[in-house]
Parts: C-alpha cells; sequence; structure tokens
C-alpha cells in the first residue's frame, strides 16, 4: 500500500474518478521520516531511484539507500553546523547525489534552494546575497566551483563549499565524506508550516523571487504524480527536468514515492531524442513527463515503438497541435497537459479517467477551489477571459501554495489580496467546463477592442513547417491601438525572405478570426530567454519599441 494514503482522503464517483482530494497533515510532518524513512522501514528493497548517465554509469537505489545515505549526508552537514532553518544551495545537475542531499537537508529542518548549473557569475551574486545561505552543495562540472568562488569573492560573502565525486580547491569532497559519516541520525523537530524549500522563480518580468514552500508542500504533489502523470505503484516514472528548477519537485521525487513509484534519473547535458527513447525502452518506463520542446523533438526525429509506457504527460510551454497529434498517432498515448506555477503544486490538467482534449489545460484539481474572476474581483461566465485564482478553505492555509515570498511581504500579500491568491494568468471555460489557457494578463494583445492570448497564434504559427519557435506579442499601432507581431525562428532550410514571410501570414489568417490577425512578422535567429528557457517577451517588446 502506499505511503501517501496514510496522509490523504480520496473521493471518487461512480466511474471511478477523483472528486474530491483532503490532506491530512500532521504538526510534524517531514518527507524525509515520515515518507522515505517509513517506506525504507517496512520494504527496504524498494525500487526508489534508477540512475544512468551517457557513460553508461548506473546505479539502482532502494529506500534503503536512500535512508541510509541521505543520514550519512546529515550527519556530514550537522558536523559542519548546518542547523534546523539555514538555507544551503543545491547545484546538483541531475547527479544522484542530489536525493541524498535533499532529503538529508529536509531531515535537518534546513531550507533547500535548488539551483541550475546554467547560471552566471551575476545571477549567483544575485542568489547569494539574496539567501544569506550557509553552504553550497554543487557538482564539480560546467566549471561551477569556479562561478561560484567568483560569486562568493564578489558577493563578499563566506559559505561553506561541498562538491561531489571531486577534489576542488576550496571545497571539501562530500562524497568522501559521507562515506565516513554514521548511518544513524537522529529525528530532528521540525513543524510542517516551518520553511523547507525556496525556488527562485525565473524572472520573465523582473529579478527572480525566492518562492518558499513549507514541509507540507511534499503532500500536495499526489495528485501531480497519481492522477496526472499516473504514476503507479510498483512503475517507473521519468520526468525531463533538471534538479534545480520547480519541475523537478513536481516529477522526480516527491509525489512519485508518495503514491510508491520509482524514479528514473538520466544525467545528460545535451538532449538527443534517441537516447532519451533508448532510456525509456531499456528501463522499462511506465509514465513520462517532459515539455512540450522534447514532444516537438520526438516528433519531428521519428518516435521508435516504447511498448512499456503507459501514459505521456507535459506543462511549462505551447504544446503545437501537429506534436498532439503526431504523437498520439505514433503511439496510441494522448498527451495529457498540466497547469501550475512555482509557487503552487497542480492546479489544472487532463486528469486519468477522462480523454484529454488537444490544447486544453482540463479541469481544475479536486485539491484546490479555482476560479475565474475579472478585474473587480467579480466570476466570469463560461467563455469569457478571467484570471485564474485561488480560493483558500475556511481554515485560511491552503497546502500546496507557498507561504512566503523572500523578504518580500508586500509582493506576497499584494499576490494574496481580496482574500484569493491571484496567478496573474488569464484562462477562460468552455461550455464542456474545460480551461484553456489565454496567456500572462501581461502578455494580453488589447486590439482593435478585442483581447487576444498570444498562445492561440503561436498554436497556429508552430502548424507551419518552417516555424521552429515562435514568440507572438502586441505593438504599438495607430490604428488599433496594438497590432499582432510574430518573432520567428525559422528550421533549418529557410531563409528569412518577404514571400515566405508572406506565406506564412496567409497561412497563419486563414486559420485565425480576423482580429486575431498576424500584422507583422519579424524573422531572428534566436529568442530572448531567462535561465529556465522561457521567451521574455518584454524583451521582445522593448526591442520593437526601440
Amino acid at each position: 500500500m502506499s505511503v501517501y494514503i496514510k496522509f490523504c482522503k480520496e473521493v471518487f464517483d461512480g466511474e471511478g474518478n477523483l472528486i474530491s482530494f483532503n490532506i491530512n497533515c500532521p504538526d510534524n510532518f517531514n518527507f524525509g521520516y515520515d515518507v522515505v524513512d517509513a517506506i525504507a522501514d517496512s520494504e527496504p528493497q524498494k525500487t526508489a531511484l534508477v540512475w544512468c548517465n551517457t557513460e553508461n554509469e548506473e546505479h539502482v537505489f532502494s529506500f534503503a539507500d536512500i535512508k541510509k545515505y541521505s543520514n550519512q549526508m546529515a550527519n556530514v552537514f550537522a558536523s559542519a553546523g548546518i542547523v534546523k532553518g539555514d538555507r544551503v544551495m543545491l547545484v546538483l545537475k541531475r547527479h544522484y547525489e542530489y536525493w541524498f542531499a535533499a532529503i538529508a537537508l529536509h531531515k535537518l529542518g534546513a531550507v533547500m534552494i535548488p539551483a541550475t548549473h546554467m547560471l552566471t557569475v551575476n545571477d549567483f551574486v544575485y542568489r547569494l546575497k539574496s539567501s544569506k545561505l550557509k553552504a553550497v552543495v554543487c557538482t564539480s562540472q560546467d566549471e561551477v566551483p569556479q562561478k561560484l568562488k567568483a560569486a562568493l569573492k564578489q558577493a563578499d560573502i563566506s559559505a561553506k563549499l561541498w562538491c561531489v565525486q571531486a577534489n576542488i580547491d576550496g571545497f571539501e569532497n562530500l562524497t568522501e565524506a559521507m562515506q565516513k559519516a554514521d548511518c544513524e541520525f537522529s529525528r530532528v523537530d521540525t513543524l510542517s508550516t516551518d520553511p523547507m524549500m525556496m525556488y527562485f522563480t525565473s524572472g520573465t518580468t523582473g529579478y527572480p523571487k525566492g518562492v518558499i514552500h513549507d514541509f507540507s508542500y511534499p503532500l500536495a504533489h499526489v495528485v501531480t504524480a497519481k492522477y496526472w502523470q499516473q504514476a503507479e505503484e510498483g512503475g517507473l516514472h521519468f520526468t525531463v527536468a533538471e534538479t534545480g528548477w520547480a519541475k523537478a519537485s513536481w516529477g522526480k521525487i516527491y509525489g512519485q514515492w508518495l503514491v510508491g513509484s520509482a524514479v528514473m534519473v538520466y544525467d545528460f547535458d545535451n538532449f538527443d531524442p534517441k537516447q532519451l527513447t533508448t532510456v525509456i525502452n531499456h528501463y522499462g518506463v511506465t509514465s513520462f513527463c517532459a515539455p512540450p520542446t522534447v514532444y516537438r523533438y520526438l516528433v519531428r526525429k521519428g518516435i521508435p515503438d516504447m511498448p512499456t509506457l503507459k501514459h505521456a504527460s507535459t506543462a511549462g510551454e505551447m504544446l503545437a497541435p501537429e506534436v498532439f497529434r503526431k504523437f498520439t498517432e505514433r503511439t496510441g498515448l494522448s498527451l495529457c497537459e498540466g497547469y501550475g506555477q512555482t509557487e503552487t503544486t497542480l492546479l489544472m490538467a487532463n486528469f486519468k479517467g477522462k480523454a484529454p482534449v488537444e490544447g486544453s489545460m482540463g479541469t481544475v484539481s479536486p485539491f484546490y477551489n479555482i476560479e475565474l474572476r475579472d478585474k473587480n474581483g467579480n466570476p466570469t461566465p463560461v467563455g469569457e477571459i478571467g484570471e485564474v485564482v485561488i480560493v483558500p478553505p475556511e481554515s485560511g492555509r491552503q497546502i500546496g501554495v507557498f507561504c512566503n515570498y523572500l523578504d518580500n511581504e508586500e509582493q506576497y500579500n499584494y499576490v494574496w489580496r481580496g482574500g484569493v491568491y491571484h496567478t496573474g494568468d488569464a484562462a477562460w471555460q468552455d461550455e464542456n467546463g474545460l480551461y484553456w489557457f489565454h496567456g500572462r494578463f501581461d502578455d494580453i494583445i488589447k486590439t482593435g477592442g478585442f483581447r487576444v492570448g498570444p498562445y492561440e497564434v503561436e498554436n497556429v504559427l508552430m502548424e507551419h513547417p518552417a516555424v521552429v519557435e515562435c514568440s507572438v506579442i502586441g505593438v504599438p499601432d495607430a490604428l488599433r491601438g496594438q497590432a499582432i507581431k510574430a518573432v520567428i525562428i525559422l528550421g533549418s532550410g529557410y531563409e528569412p525572405s518577404k514571400d515566405l514571410e508572406l506565406e506564412i501570414k496567409e497561412f497563419c489568417n486563414k486559420k485565425l478570426a480576423e482580429y486575431k490577425w498576424i500584422r507583422i512578422i519579424e524573422f531572428v535567429d534566436k529568442m530572448p530567454k531567462t535561465i529556465s528557457g522561457k521567451i521574455r517577451k518584454n524583451e521582445l517588446r522593448n526591442s520593437h519599441a526601440e
């Protein structure tokens, strides 16, 4: 029996669909002790993590292994003075030590700060200064230790430094240190309301914000794992994400282990569709989750048979209808889209038991009370665009939603204005109860008296064979207020030209309502992006103004 049953209550309708999900979170809930160690004690040989890399190295870790190694790492941290509430940054790519370190920090009651190895020195300086961290655990690869030392010097900050699997000047070799550490670790008292982890948002419109989640956060990911990704007891779930991003928490540890699924980890640098599908088939992956970019590559390169794969899901960016259709035709699996934020867990999705509808975010998670509201705070009718807001339960505490922004109480109060959490995302609901993403409110285009979400135009653009990547923005227009502009990266074999520009406009505008017509096209070699790969539409708008 999966351990999540101890903390969650599910209610189903007559057809077996989940209609209600409630969490009974103990005051002292701690994922390290109450999930990892609990499974290790009852089923020590149960598989927790299957890991491989591009050098053909592989490891299979049981829950007993995770308990042992996290205890050893916790003892190393404790001996260095890391205590409850201290902030520790992890820059570990997809190395298996991330799972030891994460659980070790949870057991200590320390605050984990995952970060990507792609950060620049300036990125690290900002995060070091903002977080006031006490220690860093990092990879030896990609010059991360050198960047961290430069950042610490520039910020004039000192911190305890560990590196895994290597001896680096100024860093203690954590791999060696933990081998000498005790395998037992006494429980540290923590509260479910204590801060557990902090993610820095990608900063699409300003400096990244530190998003803090408490110790209850993992339990809200049961819905993510079981009813969207369809990770299963005894299965093997594979989410393509680096550990520096919140998607790792969504798909590589919490919900999956709670529902009894092992986690597949492929440690790679350069994405190769063939290698990815080889991993899926070799290890017998049963459920898979990746951003639309991965599915685009799979479709373009040709998808092999994947006989063990039972379910596929996607989130994070626009999914072109062509990719949805071709993947389904080739595999027989429908791509199930989902929606949420770094500040939350899964809010909407094409859930288990319901046939996904191409392009739709599906329905609201039964764990949240979500409404669409207009600018005056009134619910919007079916078919009209509104902001996605979360209405908290009567108790006032909404598990699964972040508990604060780092040193920014004003911003936290702003997003919680009016007693509800404002996501800043626009959507509409159709007559069948399905929700459709319309974009960030900042990105909504107001043209000729109409409101246009960039995603609906981008979906059509991506159907043109010449378009590899695109972003749609609104730009000043004397006649319409704003005109719709498409910024496009072309595929190999295509060159920018007036003829191609006209062809793309005609192709798209035949499929779009007149008020959504593309008026301007700009071909570019690359897009301005955040470190997480999200296109900075504000930069595109600013560059047009210049």
